[in-house]
Parts: C-alpha cells; sequence; structure tokens
C-alpha cells in the first residue's frame, strides 16, 4: 500500500480521515509528473473509504492545504476525507 488511512485528532465532520502517502513530498508545490499515479491512487483510496464508511452517495470533500496560509500545519503532504454531514462554500 502507498498509502496510510487514519482519523484525524481534530475531526471537522462525523468521519475526517487523513490520507498519507508513503512517500515523503512536503508540499503540493513539491509534486512532480512522477507523482502523477501516486495522486491518483490518494484518490481511488478517497473513494473507497467513502463508499466503506457509508456517505459515498450523499457526498464528501477531500481537501488538500498547501502552505501556511492555506491551512497547512504538516509538511508532508496529506489529503482530508470528510463526510457525514452537508458542507458549504466557500470554505472558511
Amino acid at each position: 500500500e502507498h498509502v496510510i488511512v487514519f482519523a484525524d485528532i481534530n475531526p471537522q465532520a462525523p468521519v475526517h480521515l487523513l490520507l498519507v502517502p508513503r512517500k515523503h513530498i512536503p508540499t503540493t508545490l513539491d509534486l512532480s509528473a512522477a507523482d502523477n499515479e501516486l495522486i491518483g491512487h490518494v484518490y481511488q483510496v478517497a473513494a473507497r473509504m467513502a463508499r466503506q464508511e457509508g456517505f459515498a452517495d450523499e457526498g464528501f470533500r477531500v481537501v488538500n492545504n498547501c502552505n501556511r496560509a492555506g491551512g497547512q500545519t504538516v509538511w508532508h503532504i496529506h489529503f482530508h476525507l470528510l463526510g457525514g454531514r452537508n458542507f458549504t462554500w466557500p470554505p472558511g
């Protein structure tokens, strides 16, 4: 497996999972064409987890924060999978 999945310690939704690639990539800005398959895999894992958790049909959000103003606090690329409630736009 290329992605680790675990619950966020500060959940922002009834289900809030973190999807973390095993490969160290500090930010979205550090992605290269060589990472295309890995990032596609992250989204496939997100879809699988949304189905497994039972909110895929209702809808969900996948978020990636980049740099400080974007809300990034951990310098290893990761994705938030949020589900189980309605989301508004724009986000906070």
